[in-house]
Parts: structure tokens; sequence; C-alpha cells
């Protein structure tokens, strides 16, 4: 399976693909961030997150795309356009057919490291020592993207096999 991570943003959104298979270590394929200065008017720098996301779905052909889940604890105002972003990342995906998952920073944190409480740089470490980098991805919005789809190829095809035997059984958990 082939994944797509992205971690959404506006000035920098970090995006890894990643392939492999549960129970086996993945292998990176790609990783770096889509950017925009934020001198730029808002509705041209979502134009231009759209196209790089297009840009790495084309070259990349990802089986299924992992979004970072947005929330909102206390500054809502800066994450209206992480969210947007995330948008973004989720219309790429649909309009090219591709299934769309989302999973939370804690849920990431937790599958890559074993704490849902663990840091940038505990994530990085872990992406890289998974990976077998000699370094994590730089910036640490491309490494959270790598964990991202790692977090995905582990927690989410798991998740898709209990659904599909749930619906070939009829019925729900």
């Amino acid at each position: 399976m082939r994944v797509l991570g992205v971690d959404p943003g506006l000035t920098r959104c970090g995006v890894g693909v990643i392939e492999g298979t549960p129970g086996r270590p993945p292998q990176l394929v790609a990783v770096g961030v889509i950017t925009t200065p934020s001198t730029m008017e808002l509705p041209q720098r979502l134009v231009r997150i759209e196209a790089g996301l297009m840009e790495w779905v084309g070259e990349h052909r990802p089986d299924v795309v992992a979004v970072e889940r947005v929330f909102a604890d206390q500054n809502v105002l800066s994450v209206i356009g992480t969210a947007q972003a995330a948008g973004l990342a989720m219309l790429v995906a649909a309009r090219a057919g591709l299934p769309v998952h989302t999973h939370t920073p804690t849920e990431v944190k937790a599958a890559i490291t074993g704490s849902g409480r663990a840091d940038k740089a505990q994530v990085g470490t872990m992406v890289a020592r998974l990976l077998r980098l000699s370094a994590p991805p730089r910036p640490a919005d491309a490494a959270d993207a790598v964990a991202l789809a790692i977090c995905h190829l582990w927690r989410g095809a798991a998740n898709d096999r209990i659904a599909q035997a749930l619906a070939a059984r009829g019925g729900t958990a």
C-alpha cells in the first residue's frame, strides 16, 4: 500500500509518501513541503497548495491519503488556515478517487512513539528510526507528514480490515 501523508498548513504543508504493508518496515518514497509566502493573498496561497498536492498525487500515485485531523484547542484563528489546507488535501484526494482518512495528532504520536504526548523531536527521531534514515526529515512538517502516513499504514489498514469483515458479516460493531 502506498500512503500519502499530509500535515496541513498554509505556510508549510508537509507531504510524505511511504510504501509498505502492516507488520513490515515501511519504505520512504518521497518527502517534502509545499510552501507559500505569508505575504501572498490567501486565495493564491490556497491555489498554490492545491496545485502542489495535485502534483504529489499525480507523481506518486498513492492508494490512500492520510490527513491530520484539525482541532481547535485555544487559538481558533490559527487553526482556520490549517483547516483550509486540510480541506484542500481531502478535495484533491477525492477528485483523484482516493480514499481519505484523518488521524489526530495524539493518535499519530502514539502510533509512532508509543506516547500520545511525544514532542516533535521524538516523532522525528522515531520516523528516522522506523525508515532507517540517518536523520529525521526536515522541516518538522515533513516528518509529521511521514508519521501520518506510517500511522495510517499501521492503524488504518487494521481498521479497514475490521470494517470489511463486519460488512461481510452484515453487521456493525
